[in-house]
């Protein structure tokens, strides 16, 4: 609640503050139906750089002044990271960078939770695909699988938005790509990690892949993660999406997790030196013959 608070303080007047509450948040509510990509280089300060899609969809709190605006969207991104983290791990995901998310008002911790939910209702993987893009590299998941019906799904749910989306927004639509194209290549600021996405991309399709095959989906956030077009801070708190998916609802189950995951490590590294002994072994006895 203190923080909720805070945010909503310092979210009025926007800019006027030391540090603003809702630097990303207001990029939302500022855009207008008619025109929403005046502003769109994303390293702008009001820049809004999504599908017409996504601010068609905040349209019914969008309508809000400013200051109460800011106050719901806050409330929005404390019940996602809550349902990520659970009530007893909730100090861990503000201090995961959860409350610089929330502080921000960007959309990654609502990303971290179409990724748990698009396990089960894959046409939650539209959120992504028609906001951030690039960290819809997560699909690989059901491709490797050969989970078709799965991908269908999220390409069909998003392809569905896109056909209601359209007719009420037709120049704005047309106009997307555009914006898309003169942000290629174009990382972020002194406030993003400073790793290009081009290295980071190819890491993230190779994870996701290896996450696929050997069933493991806390591979699936981190890849989300790492495929961000620009990885700001709070973009880390994305890796909450892992706690659901390994069952860490506890700080007894974040324990019991890491000692897994140290175990299951070792016998990684174990068996990857076996093909090595091998070889070896094999040529101590073909010298010895």
């Amino acid at each position: 609640m203190v923080s909720w608070l805070s945010i909503v303080y310092f979210a009025e007047p926007w800019g006027k503050s030391a540090l603003p509450s809702g630097m990303d948040s207001f990029c939302y509510w500022v855009p207008t139906l008619a025109d929403p990509y005046l502003h769109s280089n994303w390293n702008d300060q009001i820049a809004y750089p999504y599908s017409p899609a996504f601010l068609q969809l905040l349209q019914p709190i969008r309508v809000l002044p400013w200051q109460a605006f800011a106050g719901v969207w806050a409330a929005i991104l404390m019940a996602a990271m809550s349902y990520l983290t659970g009530p007893r791990l909730i100090l861990l995901g503000l201090a995961f960078f959860g409350l610089m998310e929330i502080w921000g008002g960007n959309i990654e911790l609502l990303v971290a939770l179409a990724v748990v939910v698009g396990f089960r209702w894959p046409a939650a993987w539209s959120f992504v695909l028609l906001t951030k893009i690039t960290p819809g590299i997560g699909l690989l998941w059901f491709a490797v699988r050969r989970e078709w019906r799965s991908l269908a799904l999220a390409l069909l749910a998003t392809a569905a938005i896109v056909a209601v989306s359209y007719p009420l927004m037709p120049d704005a639509w047309q106009s997307w790509p555009q914006v898309l194209a003169k942000n290629v290549g174009k990382n972020g600021t002194w406030a993003s990690v400073p790793v290009p996405f081009l290295v980071r991309f190819p890491v993230a399709i190779a994870l996701v892949v290896w996450g696929a095959r050997t069933d493991r989906r806390w591979t699936v956030p981190v890849s989300v993660m790492l495929a961000l077009p620009a990885l700001w801070y709070g973009g880390l708190s994305i890796m909450l999406a892992t706690l659901p998916l390994v069952g860490a609802r506890s700080w007894a189950d974040v324990r019991r997790v890491l000692t897994e995951g140290r175990a299951e490590l070792g016998r990684d590294l174990a068996n990857a030196h076996l093909p090595w002994r091998r070889r070896t072994a094999e040529k101590a006895i073909t010298r010895a013959d």
